[in-house]
């Protein structure tokens, strides 16, 4: 049988600031020495270290697979309530074409002049509009769709993730 090896989808850098453990200048020893052909860059809301992880995984002949880990306010990204929008639940977005990597860096761009609060937030209407090109995944347990797993709607769960 011929085994592909575990890529990762979710990986913050030193770019995700109190969450990231990975040094993109260290990153891809690791990566080869793992037996990994790919991985994929997906800070919290922003793609600072996009350009380095690049160039980076193609000096160690390693797919990069850009992507960022969004936050999705809970209403529009224009609300601003502490007791309704503090809380933006978090949604992985890769990277799959040329188009999708201009509307990622358009969303993330938005996330932080239309909708920062708190932190650089995107909202639905910004994702429907600049889909094309992208790959979601529901992220970590702060993601939408696990939340509403979390509380048994399954429902709204399902919903939330088409």
């Amino acid at each position: 049988m011929n085994e592909k090896p575990f890529v990762h989808l979710h990986l913050h850098t030193e770019y995700s600031l109190l969450d990231g453990f990975a040094r993109i200048d260290t990153l891809f020893e690791h990566v080869k020495a793992l037996g990994m052909d790919a991985v994929a860059i997906t800070d919290h809301g922003t793609m600072f270290g996009v350009v380095d992880f690049y160039k980076m995984a193609i000096k160690h002949g390693v797919k990069p697979i850009i992507g960022c880990e969004v936050y999705v306010a809970p209403r529009s990204r224009f609300d601003k309530s502490a007791q309704l929008d503090k809380q933006a639940g978090h949604l992985v977005l890769l990277v799959e074409n040329q188009i999708g990597y201009q509307n990622l860096i358009k969303l993330v761009s938005k996330g932080f002049t239309e909708g920062f609060y708190y932190k650089p937030r995107i909202d639905y209407d910004l994702l429907e509009r600049y889909h094309e090109g992208l790959i979601a995944l529901s992220a970590c347990l702060a993601g939408d769709v696990q939340r509403l797993l979390l509380e048994d709607q399954f429902e709204a769960a399902e919903k939330t993730a088409t």
